[in-house]
């Protein structure tokens, strides 16, 4: 009982420090105090187990108690925060009939990470022209993890992405572990080809790959209304993102799953980069022999890179993608 009580506040202690250090207002080195002096509480209470002193342990169990009500009541998810421009603006739209009116769909002209015009814009898609779903994968160094998006093609020349991301304040730089631990806010973004795909090879010096995703009829357009209808009740409803949970990959797949039920539980679902393996597995995949050759084909970084007309962008980065005719 002793061993499980002291494992359940070592346990305690690494947590509280981690919740402390990433909720922390303070700054600099100052940043420190909480977590250390969390964890000094917890040391002490485990040197009095050990001297049968259990009273060190009941009182750091009754502040482990207090600081999850602090956690799960109140720590709460805000729309109203400083964001950073790029998501600025929560994406939501409504259906009437066949037509989709989207409301602050991304579509940025970058020139470098922090010279950019920011255009927020009021698109409408008929649904009757939907066409395609194509998995972009984005990499910026461990070919285990990519970030994923989700762009929907029509018969008129329109791409309209998705991407499940962070919603990042001013001054925040991304962290797997502090996306356990509350640090951000959910988001569902629209956005055009043009942007989203093209800001993170020609500017963040990410490297793409595109794959055409064959589904059964009817549920490309529930999974786009799908998207729209997630990202439309976060307006309402915001959330935390989770580096487990919460993500590009989990929520894509938990949408996904609720239009062609029984997709198979796969560890590639966490290692995002190795995607395009589940989908092959799956049957998702055409046109080539093997996930190499998708991989080789489908990569579009270089053909991004040299294309300077937009008109031309989605049309060029598609050039040689398995399954993928002559669109465009």
């Amino acid at each position: 009982m002793t061993a499980l009580a002291a494992a359940a506040m070592v346990a305690g202690g690494v947590w509280g420090a981690l919740a402390l250090w990433f909720q922390s207002p303070l700054a600099g080195r100052l940043r420190l105090l909480p977590p250390l002096a969390w964890l000094g509480m917890m040391v002490a209470a485990l040197a009095g187990l050990a001297n049968g002193r259990p009273w060190g342990a009941a009182l750091f169990g009754a502040m482990l108690a207090g600081l999850l009500a602090w956690w799960f009541l109140g720590l709460r998810p805000s729309n109203a925060r400083d964001w950073m421009p790029e998501v600025a603006c929560i994406t939501h739209g409504s259906v009437d009939g066949d037509i989709l009116t989207l409301h602050n769909v991304r579509n940025f002209d970058w020139r470098s990470a922090t010279d950019f015009d920011a255009r927020w814009e009021t698109r409408r898609y008929d649904l009757t022209k939907l066409a395609s779903v194509d998995l972009a994968l984005s990499y910026w160094g461990r070919p285990a993890i990519a970030h994923a998006l989700v762009s929907f093609g029509f018969t008129d020349g329109q791409y309209l992405v998705f991407s499940v991301e962070i919603r990042r304040k001013r001054g925040d730089t991304f962290s797997e572990i502090g996306g356990l631990f509350r640090q951000y806010e959910l988001s569902v973004l629209a956005s055009t080809e043009e942007d989203s795909l093209r800001v993170r090879t020609n500017v963040r010096g990410e490297d793409g790959y595109l794959y055409r995703v064959h589904m059964p009829a009817g549920a490309p357009r529930k999974l786009l209304l799908s998207y729209v209808d997630t990202a439309t009740r976060l307006r309402e409803h915001p959330r935390f993102y989770n580096t487990l949970s919460a993500n590009c990959i989990t929520i894509a797949y938990r949408l996904a799953d609720r239009i062609v039920s029984g997709l198979p539980l796969d560890y590639r679902l966490l290692l995002s980069g190795y995607l395009p393996e589940y989908l092959y597995r799956i049957g998702a995949l055409s046109g080539a022999d093997s996930v190499q050759a998708y991989r080789a084909a489908g990569r579009y970084t270089d053909r991004a890179r040299a294309t300077w007309d937009p008109a031309e962008y989605s049309r060029n980065i598609r050039r040689g993608v398995p399954g993928i005719g002559g669109e465009g």
